[in-house]
């Protein structure tokens, strides 16, 4: 059996693709829409279907890069080889159609995962790849946007592949049930007895392939009407205090200009980076001393952790319904290294006041004052997740703070 195309036949390198192709295909189909369904379950109850969801959606996700990567070698392979001729090319409608659903199939197997890949880029956390080449893409944003919205593209780009499967296969069993030609047997391995079509005349490439363009148009028109595509603009949060934001020591006198809480949690072996968006400081501070309080409101709901955020938010986690403030309360005091502070007091999250202890830099120059500090948490302490069998209980904060003196 020849390695390479005839115009008469496919060579054995061009079905080994094709049928690798084809197992990649109908395993990824029905193992998305299990994975997915744990998904949704893992969302009512984190603790019994969480880890099975991110293993299913990590082996889909694995074997999606698989399929692209095969599908690319096998593109490349194609356009080096000799396409054989149609068995019956006096159909010429059926050829064209046929043709058409080729250049379907060619396009979907590319855009599929592809697409799938940019959303798992665009987010963090749940479900990583198995594979050591790091989770994101150049010039893809981690944003929940794009994320949606390739996720979005990848349903739709998977029922063109699923409707052109469909046609595939029945044109296949129609010609070897139907016509009984030897159009299917010749792409299996061995020989078939096939006439002569070294001068059948092909359809035209440019024109099938215009028709496998009109039809992913007008899917993305679909997809358009249904709104797949919208984007509902976050609310845009600041880091200034506010009047219910319970006062340290009175009124404070240095007012937050801007800052960030930054956390990192471990998501099956895997760093999900977070940051709350709505907090609010006051803040007491005697420069020349070095000793002052502060007292911290954080919104919990504000917390932004990528695919993983809503789960964060559930009874086993942060439960922000129940709980949807955390404050922290401490005296400052200057530690023994010069520039470094530390904030002593008491940390209420989820319900659980614990002891804390915030070691801090701070640099002032006039009125404006830079504030770097670094803690870890044990997010045992707090009930957040203690049942998750997943380790990683060492949560990393990070907290940048700029604060004018008297400022507004």
């Amino acid at each position: 059996m020849p390695l390479v195309n005839t115009e008469n036949r496919y060579g054995s390198i061009s079905k080994v693709f094709h049928w690798s192709v084809m197992l990649l295909i109908v395993t990824l189909i029905p193992l998305g829409i299990f994975a997915n369904r744990l998904a949704h379950a893992a969302e009512v109850d984190p603790a019994a279907y969480g880890r099975q969801a991110a293993f299913w959606f990590s082996l889909h996700k694995t074997l999606g890069i698989t399929l692209l990567a095969l599908a690319l070698l096998r593109i490349l392979w194609t356009l080096t080889q000799t396409k054989p001729a149609p068995l019956h090319v006096e159909r010429r409608v059926e050829t064209f159609l046929a043709g058409t659903v080729h250049w379907l199939l060619y396009a979907s197997l590319i855009l599929v995962p592809m697409v799938g890949w940019v959303s798992h880029a665009a987010s963090a956390g749940f479900a990583p790849i198995w594979w050591p080449l790091g989770q994101g893409l150049p010039l893809v944003p981690q944003s929940t946007a794009v994320k949606d919205i390739a996720g979005n593209l990848h349903i739709i780009f998977e029922r063109v592949l699923v409707i052109a499967l469909f046609l595939h296969l029945a044109g296949a069993l129609k010609h070897h049930f139907i016509d009984k030609d030897a159009t299917l047997r010749r792409m299996w391995f061995g020989r078939a007895e096939l006439p002569d079509l070294s001068l059948s005349r092909h359809i035209s490439r440019r024109s099938t392939g215009l028709a496998a363009v009109a039809v992913y148009v007008i899917a993305l028109g679909v997809g358009g009407g249904m709104g797949l595509y919208r984007v509902e603009a976050a609310p845009v949060t600041t880091a200034a205090a506010t009047s219910d934001t319970p006062r340290a020591g009175g009124e404070g006198n240095w007012q937050v200009q801007g800052g960030a809480i930054n956390i990192t949690v471990q998501q099956f072996g895997s760093p999900v980076e977070g940051q709350f968006g709505d907090w609010s400081a006051d803040i007491d501070f005697d420069d020349a001393t070095g000793t002052g309080a502060v007292e911290v409101g954080i919104d919990i709901s504000s917390l932004s952790l990528g695919s993983v955020t809503d789960q964060a938010m559930g009874p086993s986690y942060f439960d922000a319904e129940t709980h949807p403030t955390a404050t922290f309360a401490a005296e400052i005091t200057p530690a023994e290294a010069d520039g470094a502070y530390l904030a002593d007091g008491t940390l209420t999250l989820k319900g659980s006041e614990v002891p804390t202890s915030l070691p801090f830099t701070l640099v002032i120059d006039g009125d404006i004052a830079q504030m770097d500090g670094t803690l870890t948490l044990d997010r045992r302490d707090f009930g957040i997740g203690g049942d998750d069998p997943d380790p990683g209980y060492e949560v990393p904060v990070v907290i940048t703070l700029t604060a004018q003196r008297g400022g507004a």
